[in-house]
């Protein structure tokens, strides 16, 4: 049986674990060929030997062109560049009045700034291939917001705006950019706390538990096949219910507590 991604070449970044690592296993386990950039090299060269001959690992700070470069290079030796996942990034909880510009600049670096030079990379190389997609990890963070975020809102933000510049500027050379924009996720990113925990903090959404790093990757191979061939400048939430509003234990309708 075909796979959803038969004949794609992606590269996608951040993804020598949790969410990114899910993406990579699916977009393998549905044909396509990956070249996965992290900056955790161990992490990331484990999870290219477990994929075998579709995967291979390449050392990506997103924040450098030169390893930028690197990476486009290595994909193309595969094949047409066709997707670009930038996945990759950081988070920091601190309240304004205590985030040194140091600390708020390390987080745009990577998150807004690493996805303004992976798109800007492999704009050449789709063109080349015919077109492609490119698909951002933002987050509901990016939409709204939550005290303590300061650095990480303003990235995701700016990840979303810069997404449908991209769709408008891209769209004629067969480029399609989309933003995916997950609500509380269960990764390595949430440090240790056990997933039992986190789907009780997640108690109060719709669908009632955190989300699994697979639930995010599905709807980015959605994003990246061409099942999605008309979709550009979307966001897409993937949050358990999170923004839809607020539920009300005094009125009709909700659940029982």
């Amino acid at each position: 049986m075909a796979g959803r991604l038969d004949g794609k070449v992606a590269i996608i970044t951040g993804a020598a674990r949790g969410q990114g690592a899910a993406e990579v296993r699916r977009f393998v386990a549905e044909g396509a060929q990956v070249v996965l950039g992290d900056v955790l090299d161990a992490d990331g060269e484990a999870v290219a030997a477990e994929l075998g001959a579709a995967a291979r690992y390449v050392h990506l700070d997103v924040a450098s062109e030169a390893d930028w470069a690197t990476a486009v290079a290595a994909a193309e030796a595969m094949g047409p560049l066709n997707v670009l996942v930038n996945n990759a990034g950081i988070l920091r909880f601190t309240a304004i009045a205590d985030t040194t510009l140091a600390e708020y600049l390390e987080v745009i670096s990577v998150n807004q700034v690493g996805t303004f030079l992976g798109m800007r990379s492999v704009l050449d190389p789709m063109t080349r291939a015919g077109g492609g997609s490119i698909v951002n990890i933002a987050s509901i963070d990016g939409i709204g917001s939550k005290n303590g975020l300061v650095s990480y809102s303003s990235s995701k933000g700016a990840v979303r705006a810069m997404t449908k510049t991209a769709a408008l500027e891209f769209g004629h050379l067969g480029v399609r950019v989309n933003s995916v924009h997950p609500g509380g996720v269960w990764t390595p990113m949430t440090g240790d706390i056990p997933v039992e925990y986190l789907d009780q903090a997640h108690a109060h959404l719709p669908l009632r538990r955190v989300g699994r790093a697979d639930e995010i990757a599905a709807m980015v191979v959605f994003l990246a096949s061409d099942e999605a061939s008309y979709c550009t400048g979307g966001e897409f939430v993937v949050d358990g219910g999170w923004l839809a509003g607020d539920i009300l234990p005094a009125l009709p309708g909700a659940p029982p507590a």
